[in-house]
């Protein structure tokens, strides 16, 4: 007799006028649809069973329908088990998800007093519910994704909610949401500006903390998941019923409109679940040891590479076809141009140990549908720091760069030779496995610790808005405030800090790689020096559009539409000698025009550097950097053909008479001369080149040892 049912996809998915459902779990003994009407409360058993998945046809399950599971099974949670039929679970394919929880004991599959005692209040009404969406309501028209090369891509890592939440041009009904980041007014910024993607932080439906509502304080950056196909009901003006899908998808197609590519950042490392005592939401209840890694030998507790509890456990089947169905989802459904992994190392722990071919980075690299977007690692989790560990498809946050830059500018260490390395796009970091400087995503600041404005205004952290006392939040920021804690009206002060933060800019901008901007940055934005503003749904992390640095947001502008116009400051390989046949070039000098001496690197003195940049039929550049608290006299004699003009310095009194042969710069600035093409390249001259002048291997990598360094990076939470 033939099953009209079927055990794929999982979840809810509409066809012949009913609705299919599908459930995997290896251990549970029965699951129930428990369909909420105005009536009430309906449960439906799924008859059918295919190897692991229950499934079977719901004809009450309609578009707008709110569902939940309620899954029958033992209860030993010191194997591993924690069945609780009294929970009422999130579908883990919802597509919409409806309400929050209220916390409370009957949220929780045990006893507060007793861990080992089934709780058997129920919890419906106290728990969000899946509501069954339609996923042909919506017309995408002509959308296409615009596919930008990585080579001309700029990432702006923005919150939904906060980018728009008090513009003053949007309507108030559209602030905070998905329509508010698809307003004219939003998107004109966007363009304006030059980027050429969004890197959003997580909109997956994620959960309130209870210890945060319990301060009046609320999950702002969102990570903590619950519903991996769920768009976050709270950023969509149309409400969280099945509306906040439609109006994500509008979003996207209305970027698209615009050029503009949308990355979400997605966290499939760990889920709001917790550990062995957090609550029953979704995955513990129906097949716990399926979606976590359970500690071997003690299956009561939670194996916790991510600092939240648990960890996905990426070595089962189940796993991973949770998230590469919701990965293939977003593309294909949502029309999504990428991703950024959230601790990504975890994901690659198949055993335990990080694994370049893991089961995870395999499945995605031979994805027809995922191999084709870009794939943004954050190459790290509590456990271990993995940059330039990932395969070659990938691209990775490089924290490297963000700590060598800052304390080049900020610092007084010797960092020389590595400031030039992260410039140069990190060869010490990704050349030998013939890895691209496209693999390094540069960034200054991210969403985790300071912004640029605060970086540059204050030398500790201020956290106390959190509510614990200034502890949480990194400690060790490379900050500095330049003589005044915080706001100042000091003249002089100020001057320095906006110079300090378009040196970082510039630098950012003007290196190898994908440069990747916090949003707001280019406008001043402050979180008065908080570096951990994960809870701080408020003022403290909304854009204040009413005071925008109009001169930052100028300059910023100017370079990235700079970098975007010329080639040379874009490679998509690293610069070679001009003897080894390759259209890019590099020539690394010393402020006097000579070429470096090893023991220049070393030296603490040395503090100011000159890059010239080239690519045949292309204008070249030089970059002069001087850290130093002193003026520094570069040479800068040109090459035959060449005659170096001004294009941008961060010193407003600098100025250049052609031709040029030496040039003042002022102590912690740096200076960008141009040379027209006049059809001869450094390579085309017979002029000899000085011994290592153009060779990035003359580097020292300052490169370190993998395996003995802490994690870094990591959201605080």
């Amino acid at each position: 007799m033939s099953v009209p049912s079927r055990p794929y996809p999982l979840g809810v998915s509409l066809r012949d006028g009913t609705a299919n459902v599908a459930v995997y779990t290896e251990t549970a003994e029965a699951v129930e649809v428990s369909v909420f009407t105005d009536a009430g409360e309906e449960r439906i058993p799924l008859r059918y069973r295919t190897g692991y998945v229950f499934h079977d046809l719901v004809p009450q399950l309609t578009p707008g329908t709110k569902y939940g599971f309620r899954v029958h099974g033992p209860w030993r949670p010191e194997e591993g088990l924690r069945h609780n039929a009294n929970k009422v679970l999130l579908d883990p394919h919802a597509t919409a998800i409806s309400g929050e929880y209220t916390w409370g004991p009957a949220v929780f599959g045990h006893l507060h007093e007793e861990p080992e005692t089934m709780n058997e209040e129920d919890s419906a009404g106290m728990v969000p519910l899946s509501v069954v969406t339609d996923p042909t309501s919506f017309d995408w028209g002509d959308d296409h994704a615009p596919r930008t090369p990585a080579s001309e891509t700029v990432v702006y890592e923005v919150h939904v909610k906060g980018f728009t939440k008090r513009h003053p041009r949007i309507p108030e009904e559209l602030r905070g949401t998905y329509a508010g980041l698809a307003h004219p007014e939003a998107i004109k910024h966007l363009k304006d500006l030059g980027v050429t993607a969004v890197e959003l932080l997580p909109v997956h439906q994620f959960v309130q903390d209870s210890h945060l509502e319990e301060k009046d304080l609320r999950n702002y950056w969102g990570y903590n998941s619950i519903g991996f196909f769920a768009p976050q009901g709270d950023y969509a003006a149309a409400g969280d019923e099945g509306g906040q899908v439609d109006e994500f998808k509008a979003m996207v197609k209305a970027l698209h409109e615009a050029g503009l590519e949308v990355i979400l950042d997605v966290v499939y490392n760990h889920t709001a679940e917790g550990n062995h005592l957090g609550p029953t939401l979704s995955f513990k209840g129906i097949d716990n040891a399926a979606y976590y890694r359970l500690v071997d030998g003690d299956r009561g507790h939670y194996f916790d590479t991510t600092g939240t509890g648990n960890s996905v456990n990426v070595g089962h089947p189940a796993a991973l076809r949770l998230i590469m169905d919701s990965l293939r989802y977003w593309v294909t459904e949502m029309h999504v141009d990428g991703f950024r992994f959230d601790l990504a190392t975890t994901l690659t722990r198949q055993d335990g140990d990080p694994d370049k071919h893991s089961a995870f980075l395999t499945l995605v690299h031979q994805d027809a549908v995922l191999s084709k977007v870009k794939l943004i690692a954050e190459p790290w989790d509590v456990a271990g720091y993995q940059v330039g560990g990932f395969p070659p498809e990938w691209s990775e946050w490089n924290g490297r760069f963000r700590d060598d830059v800052r304390e080049f500018w900020n610092g007084e260490g010797t960092v020389l030779g590595t400031v030039t390395d992260r410039v140069l796009g990190s060869p010490d970091v990704y050349e030998a496995s013939r890895r691209s400087p496209l693999s390094s995503v540069n960034f200054i600041t991210a969403h985790d610790g300071f912004t640029l404005h605060d970086l540059t205004a204050y030398a500790e952290k201020h956290n106390d808005a959190n509510g614990e006392d200034n502890r949480d939040g990194e400690s060790h920021n490379t900050s500095n405030n330049y003589g005044v804690e915080g706001e100042t009206d000091d003249a002089e002060v100020l001057e320095l800090r906006e110079r300090q933060r378009r040196n970082m800019l510039g630098t950012l901008l003007l290196s190898a790689g994908i440069p990747m901007i916090l949003g707001g940055d280019e406008l001043g934005r402050t979180q008065q020096g908080n570096n951990n503003a994960y809870c701080q749904d408020n003022e403290i992390s909304w854009f204040d559009w009413d005071n925008v640095d109009e001169d930052l947001l100028a300059f910023t502008t100017r370079l990235i539409a700079l970098r975007q116009a010329e080639p040379a400051l874009r490679p998509d390989w690293f610069r070679q000698a001009p003897d080894r046949d390759s259209d890019a070039t590099v020539q690394l000098l010393r402020a006097d025009g000579q070429p470096f001496e090893d023991g220049d690197w070393a030296n603490p003195e040395v503090r100011a550097i000159q890059i010239h940049v080239g690519n045949t039929g292309c204008d070249s550049f030089a970059i002069l950097l001087n850290a130093a608290r002193n003026v520094v006299e570069f040479t800068v004699a040109p090459a035959p053909g060449e005659e170096w003009t001004l294009e941008v310095s961060t010193d407003t009194e600098q100025r250049v008479s052609a031709p040029v042969s030496t040039l003042l710069v002022r102590d912690l600035s740096f200076t960008l001369l141009r040379s027209k093409w006049v059809g001869v390249s450094l390579s085309d001259t017979d002029e000899p080149v000085p011994d290592g002048a153009y060779t990035v291997e003359a580097v020292p990598t300052g490169a370190i040892d993998l395996a003995g360094v802490e994690a870094e990076g990591e959201e605080q939470r």
